[in-house]
């Protein structure tokens, strides 16, 4: 019995209206080829359906291969790449027998760029604005040239004048004028650059740099009030920047079409003056000038937000945790493999700790983060005697977090910051002679500090290195006295012999001798850190060799260098560069633990 006639239903309920529509060419989106292609053909739906009406009514192949071929329409094939960038004509076609097709987005809407163009980032924050560096600027930062991305800099005649000034010398100031100088004659000598129309900033190699650099090579017309010396360079750069804001006023007002862009550029931006001398930005601002801070040393605009190196668990941590925390036990220690959002906030070697009356307590640190899960570790318990590090225990949380860290041969960095009396330098002394002289996991102790004063200074220290850097070394005599007598049984010759085997193990070096030293197996010891640069902190961070531990130690809270802040001293740009790292750690000792007069005079006075 024959079988019945394909059924065309389906095309019949078609109106006619319906084949009037305009469609856009269908995609290619099959990823097997029909056994009956050919290269550089492409089936249609009314081919597809025909096959298998063929198939359903038992036609042999020739006779499909016939109907098929009747249907085909020949397109040449492209790359994909080609696909995309190639503009669709807007042409109609007949609809297939599916479903109709919306009409296809007219030409002049189709804003999708092509897939291997990517589209340019900008850095461009506004208008790009003409900056006037201060000298202090230059000595404080000698790639301040470099940071300003899209905006111009102009410097003064008197500029260059205290920067050779300064030149002289071994401090770090000198240094930083050199420096100064071999960048600016780069920029001056490379080729191809025209000083009239300025030279461009990226051109040594500094990209994010894509303004330009304007000397001052004309007498500038400008008036300050007669209470300002003329002759002083303070209010000379005043004097400058007021005669290029007045050049600003007359190019907005009239606009000059002669000049070549680049000598137009100093007078139609924004003159801001860029010093670090609150003074002169006063003076600035009382003269009705623009004036600004630098702000590219600050490394935290809030002293609040730096990174404190624990984080308290939330109330229901082990609630939502209940069904997916895992927990395993690996000797003393305890891991939990915990997941949730919580995850996103944490970094390595961060601690965690959960208080919550009636509840056990964790306290613990993170050792890995993966995806979405993080793993904790339990903590050794030194608020124990048993666990005393050379007779010293922990009084409080922090300080367990602390004593943890230091004496983690795994650690090589640790930074302890927190007010007068929290035991910073205690802590980092115990742990350093458990590890030289019990453990012997280093060779000897190095103790540096930065010799800047509180008050006035006493002059010329006698003696030797050593000798020299005995005042500066109170705090260490203090805490080393602390520690002799901890050992009670030993007797009044036995914790003589203690205190000169300490003290032969314990070398006191100045930081002004440090570069182009290495030192291996060594237990450093970074007092008052606070009073370090970002680069004294990486000159000094850079001597450790194989085996060896730095510990950085202060309180931001007491800097007494000049033009150092809490957000732009070294020991913030240290804790806040090595936040995260597998080898490093750091913890804010929250309270002190001296005697109850220094703890009410920190919170009062």
């Amino acid at each position: 019995m024959p079988l019945p006639p394909a059924p065309a239903k389906r095309a019949a309920l078609l109106s006619e209206r319906d084949y009037d529509v305009p469609v856009a060419r269908l995609p290619q989106t099959r990823k097997t080829a029909s056994p009956l292609a050919e290269p550089g053909l492409t089936e249609t739906p009314q081919a597809r359906v025909a096959s298998e009406v063929t198939q359903a009514s038992g036609q042999a192949p020739a006779a499909a291969l016939a109907d098929r071929s009747a249907s085909r329409t020949r397109t040449p094939r492209t790359s994909p790449s080609a696909r995309k960038t190639r503009p669709e004509p807007d042409v109609q076609v007949q609809t297939p027998l599916f479903a109709p097709v919306p009409a296809p987005v007219p030409a002049s809407t189709r804003t999708q760029p092509p897939a291997d163009i990517k589209p340019k980032k900008t850095k461009h924050n506004g208008a790009a604005k003409l900056f006037v560096l201060d000298t202090n600027v230059l000595l404080h930062d000698p790639m301040c040239l470099f940071r300003f991305e899209e905006h111009d800099i102009f410097l003064p005649m008197i500029v260059l004048e205290e920067l050779d000034a300064h030149k002289k010398g071994t401090t770090e100031v000198a240094r930083n004028a050199r420096q100064t100088s071999r960048s600016l004659d780069a920029l001056a000598g490379h080729q191809g650059t025209d000083i009239a129309s300025g030279l461009p900033l990226n051109a040594t190699g500094h990209r994010e740099a894509s303004g330009k650099l304007f000397f001052q090579t004309q007498l500038l017309d400008y008036t300050l009030p007669t209470s300002l010396p003329q002759g002083k360079a303070d209010n000379q750069i005043l004097g400058v920047v007021e005669a290029l804001r007045q050049q600003q006023a007359r190019q907005h007002k009239e606009p000059s079409t002669s000049a070549p862009d680049g000598a137009a550029r100093p007078g139609t931006h924004e003159v801001v003056l860029v010093s670090k001398d609150i003074n002169m930005r006063v003076k600035a601002r009382a003269l009705g000038l623009a004036t600004d801070d630098y702000q590219n040393d600050k490394t935290l605009d809030d002293g609040d937000l730096l990174y404190s190196g624990a984080i308290a668990l939330p109330a229901n941590f082990w609630t939502s945790q209940a069904k997916t925390v895992e927990s395993w036990q690996q000797g003393a220690y305890t891991f939990y493999r915990i997941s949730g959002p919580i995850v996103a906030s944490l970094l390595i070697n961060q601690f965690v700790y959960f208080e919550s009356p009636g509840e056990p307590s964790l306290y613990a640190r993170v050792t890995e983060i993966r995806g979405k899960t993080a793993v904790f570790k339990t903590l050794k318990d030194y608020t124990h005697l048993k666990h005393a590090v050379w007779g010293v225990t922990s009084r409080n949380r922090e300080q367990n977090f602390a004593l943890n860290i230091l004496m983690d041969p795994e650690i090589d960095f640790v930074t302890l910051t927190g007010q007068a009396g929290t035991g910073k330098t205690l802590m980092a002394l115990a742990s350093g002679l458990t590890q030289v002289l019990d453990d012997r996991r280093y060779t000897e102790i190095i103790v540096t500090r930065a010799t800047v004063s509180v008050g006035e200074d006493i002059g010329f220290l006698p003696g030797t290195e050593e000798e020299k850097m005995g005042p500066w070394m109170g705090a260490l005599d203090d805490n080393l006295e602390v520690l002799g007598k901890t050992d009670t049984s030993a007797g009044e010759w036995g914790r003589a012999a203690t205190s000169e085997l300490i003290r032969s193990r314990i070398k006191i070096k100045s930081m002004n001798f440090m570069r182009g030293r290495t030192f291996l197996n060594k237990y450093v010891i970074i007092d008052e850190a606070q009073n370090l640069t970002p680069k004294q902190m990486k000159t000094l961070i850079t001597r450790a060799g194989p085996g060896t531990k730095i510990i950085c130690m202060g309180n931001i809270a007491q800097i007494d260098t000049p033009y150092l802040t809490e957000g732009s001293s070294g020991l913030t740009y240290a804790v806040d560069r090595f936040k995260g790292w597998a080898h490093g750690g750091h913890i804010t000792l929250a309270r002190g633990e001296r005697s109850r007069l220094a703890d009410f005079a920190s919170e009062v006075l």
